[in-house]
């Protein structure tokens, strides 16, 4: 029960920092609006969600038995 308590403090504290350092750091970047960049955004979790799966799952089949 510990555990899973633990894992979770730990991911709400990640997603504590990361709003913290969007919501301040992100105006400090200029970045240009363009539908590329949209694009890339909204891609880029599932494209590397994907790349770190495929890894995992490779080296899970290499695992001799």
């Amino acid at each position: 029960m510990d555990n899973k308590i633990t894992f979770l403090l730990k991911v709400l504290l990640l997603s504590l920092g990361l709003s913290v350092v969007i919501k301040f750091v992100g105006p400090l970047l200029s970045i240009p609006e363009s539908s590329i960049l949209a694009a890339i955004a909204v891609c880029l979790p599932s494209v590397i969600l994907a790349v770190l799966f495929s890894w995992r799952m490779r080296q899970h089949s290499q695992q001799p038995e």
